[in-house]
């Protein structure tokens, strides 16, 4: 799930994400306060719509805002008072952490694409495919999970490139709006004392 809420540009509603709709063709549901958006051949969620949110609760914030266990209860109390079935998890977990590129292999269809296993916890290894030139084997990066709004919008979610899997990309100082970001290509790096699978914090991981 990734909650948006931008009342000064958007007005006083909530848009949540629930997965990537790929460019299918959508529909919307309206009852009340609330939009269901889906799929139009499958009928398959792929985001909510909580409009004048702020009669719910109070919210903050400019870009992706991160809700309360509390706040999600009261949105699917709203959502079964006007009839919809489905629920709204929340999900509170750091989008923005610190990996470890593990290995490294040429991608089979790309002159400049390389498949890396990418170290995001102590216990879990996820496999990522960048074309930064500066990815090699040990480098410590900024990786944005699924579920991860970039400062310019993009929603970052699981796929394919070129035929192989991504599970969420490894950010350039560009991407993730830094101060005195290099304006070239290349993914951030960090001190080899960086934790892996520490949420991001632009004061203790950048220094510009």
């Amino acid at each position: 799930m990734i909650f948006i809420y931008n009342k000064k540009y958007v007005g006083d509603v909530l848009m949540i994400i629930v997965k990537d709709s790929k460019g299918a063709k959508q529909n919307s549901q309206r009852k009340g306060k609330i939009a269901r958006v889906f799929t139009h051949e499958n009928n398959e969620t792929v985001a909510w719509n909580i409009f004048g949110v702020s009669s719910l609760f109070d919210l903050e914030g400019a870009g992706q805002v991160f809700l309360t266990d509390e706040q999600v209860t009261i949105l699917n109390t709203e959502l079964a008072k006007e009839g919809f079935k489905e629920i709204i998890e929340n999900d509170t977990a750091p989008k923005f952490i610190v990996g470890e590129i593990e290995r490294m292999a040429a991608h089979p269809d790309s002159d400049h694409l390389n498949i890396c296993q990418v170290k995001i916890s102590d216990d879990q290894t996820v496999q990522i495919v960048a074309g930064a030139p500066n990815a090699r084997v040990g480098l410590k990066t900024i990786v944005a999970l699924p579920g991860a709004m970039l400062p310019n919008g993009r929603l970052i979610f699981s796929g394919y490139l070129r035929g192989e899997k991504s599970f969420g990309m490894m950010c350039s100082p560009r991407e993730l709006a830094l101060p005195n970001a290099p304006q070239k290509r290349g993914i951030i790096e960090l001190s080899t004392a960086a934790t892996v699978g520490e949420a991001f914090d632009a004061g203790k991981h950048w220094k510009s």
